[in-house]
Order: C-alpha cells, then structure tokens, then sequence
C-alpha cells in the first residue's frame, strides 16, 4: 500500500488530503474568503495560509488515523498559481517532508483536477473540460501527455463570473461562483451578451466588459434584474464552453467528457454539458464540490499516480512556479 499527503494551496482554499490507493482518507479545506465587491490578494491569502495549515494538518492525520511514520510521499501543488500562496505551502511541504524523512513530490495543479476526476468518476478516457478561477481548457490524453486542444486566450471563466460578482456586490461566502449559480435559476429574460469563440479557444474580457459596463446602467432603469444577468452570463459562457468541449470530442472520437476545476460543480453548466453528450451518445463524467472545488486529496491522488511511476523531486529542485502548463508534464503512468 501507498499512502500519500497533499498540500494544496495555490488560490484561496488551502487543503491537504491523504490518499491510500484511490482511497480518500482525509481531505480537510479552509477557505479564505473576502468581503463583497473585493477580490483576494495574493499577500493576504497567504498570511490565511500560514495561520491555519498547521491545524488543517493535523486534521488530515488525524481524520485518516495516520501517523507521520504511516505516509510514504508528501506531494505539493509547485503550480500554476498565485506566488505567495504557493510559496507558503511549498515551504510547510518541504519542511514536513525534512522532519518526516518522505521523498518530496511537486505535482501540476491542473493534472492533480484530472486525476482526482478520474479517480472519483472511473472515467476511461474522457475529453476534459478544466474550469476554474484561474484556468480554462479543454483537454485530451495522448502519448504521455495531456494535450490542450482550447483554452481561453484572456482571462479564465471563473475569473469572469468572480469578478462580475464584484460588480454588483454579490456575497464571496461561500463562492462567486456558487451564489451567482443560485440567483440565475431566479432569471428569466435572457439579454443578450458577446458570444467569443476562436476555433477551439474561448475570450471571455470582452464579455465582462461588456457587462460591466452594462450591469449598472440596466439594473437602474430597470431593463433586468440582478437575476437575469446572472442567468444571461452563465448561459452564454457555458454555451461558450459547450460548443469547443464537443468540437474536441468531433475530433478526438471521444464518448466522454469530464469536466473538472471548482467551476465543474456548477449544475447548469453540467446540465448543459449531458444535453450535448446525450445528443452524441455520449457519458457525461463530473464530481461535486468535495473534489471540484481545489483541495488536497487531488495533489494526492496525482502524487500518487506519479509516485508510484518513480517520479520524485529533489530538494534543490522543489520550487514553484505560477505558469505551468497542463502539457509540460510527461504522463508515465497512464500506458
């Protein structure tokens, strides 16, 4: 058996979770989460960081009735992400792979989302839709690598519907996201919006642009509600998301798709998502917000896969690093 501990801190949330052989144990999380109309910043996510991972530690352990002596590998999250939230995770990783005596292991934040998805839903070999606050891709595995067949050429759509959240001073507790998920089921005129797709890539500034710009305008004289451009959003940049997840389906001649990131755990944009795949004949693969949503049992479960594959990272070389891509990572343990 392999048991193997994440630490997960490259945005808001800090996790840490332990897997034994596709086997969640523990997958504790904390939140850092900002006042309406404010966004977070990278120092001061990172102080909520330093002030509870000791605590979010030691309830993984203790959750999993593990012992420091019981862990094989510690596994950390070396990116992409916001700098001082990596870096404050990646020092506590190092330092407890030190004390502990484990081989230390940085796994790729994204390909930790694909593991866990793939490992949660039993899915063979699906297309992958990756959204979330700071990444949007659509993905496919090909010799040793995730392939990225689209993504967003600006901003990510989580960026997107957090920060049109700012706009109108939508609650950040407990997401951006979740609470324009809940108002938009109360609208019912749909206005229209910039719809941008390139190919097999996605641009969402222009749509917030747009909306900012928009939103105080309408909602004062009374041309829509609040609610209605929190419908009108999400059903055009899922309908955005839809159309190149299936064109990359067309081409792949996938019969899956799995989407993944904390944007996934949206459940129009999955209900959106299985009419499309209903239509090809197609399995529709996604989890909840446990696994959807970052957190540590993902850098676990990726560390494991990779572990077990011998990968392994020296001291010297267990930096982070804010860009890096899906498809940087050879995946040795797939075939």
């Amino acid at each position: 058996m392999t048991v193997v501990i994440g630490f997960e801190g490259s945005a808001n949330k800090i996790g840490i979770g332990i897997i034994r052989d596709g086997e969640v144990l523990s997958n504790p999380r904390r939140t850092y989460i900002t006042p309406p109309g404010q966004g977070f910043m990278p120092s001061d996510t990172a102080r909520h960081h330093r002030a509870v991972i000791l605590t979010v530690l030691k309830e993984a352990l203790e959750q999993a009735g593990l012992k420091p002596a019981d862990i094989d590998c510690v596994a950390y999250t070396k990116g992409p992400g916001m700098g001082a939230p990596l870096v404050t995770v990646a020092l506590v990783a190092r330092t407890v792979a030190q004390l502990w005596g484990k081989p230390l292991l940085g796994v790729n934040h994204c390909i930790g989302h694909i593991e866990m998805g793939r490992l949660i839903t039993q899915a063979d070999n699906p297309t992958v839709l990756y959204v979330s606050g700071g990444n949007t891709q659509v993905i496919a595995y090909l010799e040793r690598r995730y392939r990225i067949f689209g993504e967003t050429i600006d901003i990510a759509v989580g960026n997107c519907l957090d920060r049109f959240a700012r706009v109108i001073k939508i609650s950040n507790d407990p997401s951006p996201g979740y609470n324009i998920e809940q108002m938009a089921k109360k609208g019912s005129r749909y206005v229209e919006l910039p719809y941008t797709v390139k190919g097999m890539d996605v641009s969402f500034s222009g749509i917030l642009s747009f909306i900012e710009e928009a939103a105080n305008k309408m909602l004062s004289s009374g041309q829509c509600t609040a609610e209605d451009l929190c419908f009108s959003l999400q059903e055009t940049v899922f309908a955005m998301l839809v159309e190149i997840t299936e064109r990359a389906m067309a081409h792949c001649g996938s019969q899956e798709v799995l989407i993944v990131g904390g944007v996934g755990c949206n459940l129009r944009l999955q209900e959106m998502m299985g009419v499309m795949c209903k239509e090809r004949g197609a399995k529709l693969f996604a989890t909840d917000e446990r696994f959807c949503i970052d957190n540590g049992a993902m850098i676990a479960q990726a560390g494991w896969e990779m572990f077990r594959s011998g990968y392994v990272t020296e001291l010297e070389d267990s930096w982070i690093t804010q860009r890096y891509r899906t498809d940087e990572v050879e995946v040795t343990w797939r075939d």
